[in-house]
């Protein structure tokens, strides 16, 4: 199984002719993933050529595109003054699933974003993320799909870059993923630790989760007393930006330590608290994997 995505997601690209959009569009169409439309405003009609033979029609709006293809789900690749709004209309259309990669959308617009997403049960990721995969399913988003490869480890995390290098790592140790996803940095994200901790719970191929965060925000220890309260199923983790100085924001737009919760330490000891292991380096996470699996 996979958590937010499957073999019958049916993808709808918005931004598709843009210069993100487009390569990505063409690397999720050559993973396998069904994109059956595009949306850019004012293009509509137009035909996108993908890799190989396969096309998929490009339409100026959401609604028309998802009317006429049954489209599940929405990919952003909108510059930032225009994701939210992006998001909201996607929302409206009706899919269940939206899926921001755009960085530097501005949080005030994304509080009625989400907010709008919210009320009609759709669920964001994002924005700021690099998406999700499920192995040999579906690739939403911008993670590569020659470093996954199916299996029992459910991945989630706050940073992209060690996504990969994590997913990079397991794979090469012969421990498959059942999905991996990247929730983003920002302040304010619609899809946090929690959601998918609990949808990794209930996943029955899901064995162990891989949960990677960094400074700045408490999530990290919410998401620890969840563990600890709420999980059958193990949880090693690893915190980014441990050298990270206060006041200064490190990367994300999210990881800044704005107080003694959003350090290092401080999330390091709610895992250790809460019965996660903590990996030291990025290296050691695989062998904490094989630790819980034994």
């Amino acid at each position: 199984m996979a958590i937010f995505s499957s073999s019958s997601t049916r993808l709808v690209v918005q931004g598709i002719t843009g210069r993100d959009g487009s390569f990505h569009t063409r690397e999720t169409m050559a993973y396998g993933t069904p994109v059956v439309a595009g949306v850019t405003p004012g293009k509509g009609g137009e035909i996108f050529i993908g890799p190989g033979d396969l096309t998929t029609p490009i339409y100026n709006s959401m609604d028309q595109a998802v009317s006429e293809t049954d489209a599940n789900t929405s990919l952003i690749f909108v510059p930032p003054a225009f994701a939210a709004g992006a998001i909201m209309e996607a929302a409206e259309s009706g899919v269940d699933l939206v899926v921001a990669i755009t960085e530097g959308v501005p949080v005030q617009d994304m509080v009625r974003a989400h907010a709008f997403a919210r009320d009609r049960g759709v669920r964001v990721l994002g924005p700021n993320c690099p998406g999700l995969i499920s192995p040999g399913k579906a690739k939403i988003g911008i993670l590569p799909g020659h470093i996954v490869t199916e299996g029992p480890i459910g991945l989630v995390s706050r940073s992209g870059t060690l996504t990969y290098e994590s997913v990079h790592q397991l794979t090469a140790m012969g421990l498959g993923q059942t999905t991996c996803v990247g929730i983003g940095g920002d302040p304010l994200i619609g899809t946090n630790f929690i959601d998918c901790l609990s949808a990794f719970e209930s996943d029955q191929e899901t064995e162990a989760i891989v949960m990677i965060g960094e400074i700045g925000g408490t999530d990290e220890q919410e998401a620890a007393e969840y563990i600890s309260g709420d999980m059958s199923k193990p949880v090693v983790g690893f915190i980014a930006g441990q050298t990270a100085p206060p006041g200064r924001r490190m990367g994300h737009a999210g990881a800044i330590i704005s107080g003694s919760s959003g350090t290092a330490a401080e999330k390091i000891k709610a895992f250790e608290d809460n019965g996660v292991g903590v990996a030291n380096r990025p290296a050691d996470i695989v062998g904490l994997v094989q630790e819980v699996l034994s």
